[in-house]
């Protein structure tokens, strides 16, 4: 019988063929300003993409690793500034052979690259046999990465972020998606303080690693059972305030996003729970929040106050400060924590592109329930264009006219200062 990824199932070794850097650099003019509701490409410019991403394809075997590097990066902002199931349904396997290929033989950036290409691969195709054909070829490999210690450690950062959306997206079995979780868990709990209260000494890059492992177990318990949830509290609440000690400010915030998620599940189950170790855990959070400590950096403490204020919240209150997303004619309401990691996970990997994905990618859309897209016509469209136009030219001058008045109140303050 023939493997189902028929004649690309073998890895072959990085081609001689030199796909001309010349070509490579000719397409790498590829626009991501383009907006969901353009009123149509034209059959031209269809072809000149999908040639342009043919291109990208075809360099990703090349010799030069420069090549190929530019081949992935071109094929990332494509696949997140646009929607293109038809051209990718029809490549997948060829990309998946080249993702293979550049995470098994390139080194570090390159290997990035390709596992963050894997997981907008997966958002392109969506939950279904395609993504979960991608994902049976790359989940061991994700693997090999993240438990070889000599592996370079941003691969094996990018890596267990990576594994945890295509989880998400494309796993077809919730037992294997509990064994990657357990996965993650041997990692970022290498974090936790030692039973004789001494703190693991880390390199910023591997407690970095551990992070990535903590918010991708953070993004799987969204899709866990009830019965798993109560399994995981029981295991991790009472240890998970411990990273809250930890010397690196990401740790520390990616844990108590993760507490303020765990008590959200946790009472969307049972209203009435309640944590033994409650008011130690919200005495942490409120010294977080409040958190004046000198040989911390200003940046860092101000970013995590910020936080914690809403983590105590979350975990005092129930509460969650919700945030409202506008994209096109729609607005989407960010209103739980398990919302906030599903929409962060995302737009780690679509960037600037999370509100065209929100507009046109039907996936994502069925992630936040936010039904069929809607297709705009050409007249309302303009009418769009023209208030925004209007919009932004009223607030240019109302900005000009307020500096203008600033700039007189500075001028008479400088004058006093010096009488």
């Amino acid at each position: 019988t023939t493997s189902p990824r028929g004649r690309h199932g073998a890895v072959q070794p990085f081609s001689d063929e030199d796909s001309s850097v010349e070509t490579l650099s000719h397409c790498s003019s590829y626009s991501d300003s383009t907006s969901v509701v353009e009123e149509g490409v034209s059959e031209y410019s269809t072809q000149d993409l999908q040639f342009k991403l043919k291109v990208y394809i075809d360099s990703t075997v090349d010799k030069s690793a420069k090549t190929r590097q530019g081949a992935l990066d071109g094929l990332k902002t494509a696949m997140a500034s646009k929607i293109l199931y038809e051209f990718i349904l029809e490549q997948r396997m060829t990309i998946t052979d080249s993702i293979e290929r550049c995470l098994k033989k390139g080194k570090g950036e390159e290997q990035r690259a390709a596992a963050s290409l894997a997981c907008l691969l997966c958002i392109q195709l969506g939950s279904g046999i395609e993504s979960e054909e991608v994902f049976k070829t790359l989940k061991p490999i994700f693997k090999n990465i993240l438990s070889d210690g000599s592996a370079n450690i941003s691969a094996r950062q990018s890596c267990a972020t990576s594994l945890g959306l295509c989880t998400l997206v494309a796993e077809d079995d919730i037992l294997d998606v509990y064994a990657t979780m357990e996965y993650f868990e041997s990692l970022f709990t290498k974090s936790y303080v030692r039973d004789d209260g001494s703190r693991p000494s880390l390199s910023p890059q591997t407690a970095q690693l551990h992070t990535n492992a903590l918010l991708s177990w953070a993004l799987l318990l969204t899709i866990c059972t009830g019965s798993q949830i109560r399994a995981i509290l029981h295991k991790h609440l009472p240890k998970l305030p411990l990273l809250l000690e930890s010397d690196d400010v990401n740790m520390r915030i990616a844990a108590g996003e993760t507490i303020a998620l765990l008590f959200e599940l946790a009472r969307d189950f049972d209203p009435e729970f309640h944590h033994e170790s409650w008011e130690p855990l919200c005495e942490k959070l409120t010294a977080l929040a409040t958190d004046c400590n000198k040989h911390r950096a200003k940046t860092d403490k101000r970013k995590q106050r910020s936080v914690f204020r809403d983590v105590l919240k979350a975990v005092e209150e129930g509460d969650f400060q919700t945030e409202s997303i506008r994209f096109g004619t729609e607005r989407m309401n960010i209103d739980s924590w398990v919302k906030k990691r599903m929409y962060d996970a995302f737009r780690e990997f679509v960037g600037s592109g999370m509100n065209y994905h929100l507009q046109a990618n039907e996936f994502i859309r069925d992630v936040f329930d936010l039904g069929p897209p809607i297709l705009i016509d050409s007249a309302t469209l303009k009418e769009m264009k023209s208030t925004r136009l209007e919009r932004h030219l009223y607030n240019a001058a109302v900005f000009k006219a307020r500096t203008k008045a600033r700039n007189k109140v500075r001028d008479k303050r400088t004058d006093m200062g010096e009488f």
